[in-house]
């Protein structure tokens, strides 16, 4: 997300759309994307007519929106006034390539941060740090961090700093803090020296506060004066962090209900995006009639077996009407 004024833009990652929110009537507009996930890279064009694949995160420079577009491992831009999106940085392919931005490689860029001049990017799968100078001639330089599959929780300068799937940025005194998401820790990079130092958690998981806090993969980052506000994801909590004394509490927030939700469903665990396909009625005559139905996925799709699979069936007449839901 990122704040304007009175107006909050949002990357709806899931549903492949960049959302604009007016924080003072409390409504929300849909600016970019279909809902369809882009399948494949550097489309450009209407905002309202082209694809999105994974929008993460955004950062606003002058008019100029710019998106972390995880999906196809680039940096996407819109253009607020002509509301039209292209693509900024990087050709499409997984990887820590350094250079001109339509040359350079990134792999799940997941972050944003700027101080107007510069854009840093969070490269949360290739575990780095990335900036892009903004201006003519534009290239793409890691400031620390591995690559690829060459993590760890290791702090110093340059390529010797590993991270581990770094998935939130803030700027702060001109320097960057850092969620390092699979290492449970908050660090801080000085993006001049190229030095990545420990700042907040013990690199455990856990739900600590005070001068010694943990966390538990910290996701996502927003600088406030000088408060840190994390959203510490596997704690289900909002931490705030001093960052005059890096002491830590969680945040409580009382009296705060969701909002009701405008759509009725019959069941209160309906996956997001779920789709519902209806098929023709069928009549079974007989007192012991058995009926087998046989599930055929389209091609490319597969069950998980590590999630949940449901279904219904329901008996519309008959004398043992009954439904059954698993």
């Amino acid at each position: 997300m990122v704040l304007d004024g009175d107006t909050l833009y949002v990357a709806d990652t899931e549903n492949h759309l960049i959302r604009q929110v007016d924080l003072k009537t409390k409504t929300v507009k849909t600016i970019a994307g279909t809902g369809e996930q882009m399948r494949k890279c550097g489309n450009s064009g209407p905002a309202r007519e082209v694809p999105l694949n994974s929008p993460w995160d955004l950062q606003l420079v002058g008019r100029t929106l710019y998106i972390a577009m995880a999906g196809p491992h680039q940096i996407w831009q819109m253009d607020l006034d002509k509301q039209e999106v292209s693509t900024f940085a990087g050709s499409g392919r997984e990887a820590r390539i350094d250079g001109p931005v339509g040359e350079a490689g990134f792999a799940q860029p997941s972050a944003l941060a700027t101080d107007g001049k510069t854009l840093f990017v969070s490269d949360a799968e290739a575990n780095i740090i990335r900036a892009i100078n903004l201006g003519p001639g534009a290239k793409v330089r890691t400031l620390v961090g591995g690559d690829l599959f060459d993590f760890g929780d290791k702090d110093g300068l340059g390529d010797a700093v590993r991270l581990q799937h770094p998935l939130g940025l803030a700027r702060w005194n001109n320097k960057l803090l850092i969620a390092d998401t699979y290492n449970h820790r908050i660090k801080l990079l000085d993006p001049a020296a190229r030095e990545v130092t420990a700042f907040a958690g013990s690199g455990k998981p856990g739900q600590n506060d005070g001068n010694k806090p943990s966390f538990y993969e910290p996701g996502g980052l927003a600088v406030v004066k000088d408060k840190l506000y994390v959203a510490d994801t596997n704690n289900h909590a909002i931490r705030v962090v001093d960052l005059k004394t890096k002491a830590t509490k969680t945040l409580q927030i009382t009296g705060l209900q969701p909002p009701q939700s405008s759509q009725t469903v019959s069941t209160g665990d309906v996956a997001p995006n779920a789709q519902e396909i209806s098929l023709p009625i069928q009549k079974l005559r007989g007192t012991d009639a058995n009926a087998v139905i046989s599930v055929e996925l389209p091609p490319g799709y597969h069950l998980n077996p590590d999630a949940p699979q449901r279904y219904s069936i329901s008996i519309k007449q008959g004398a043992n009407n009954q439904g059954r839901r698993q």
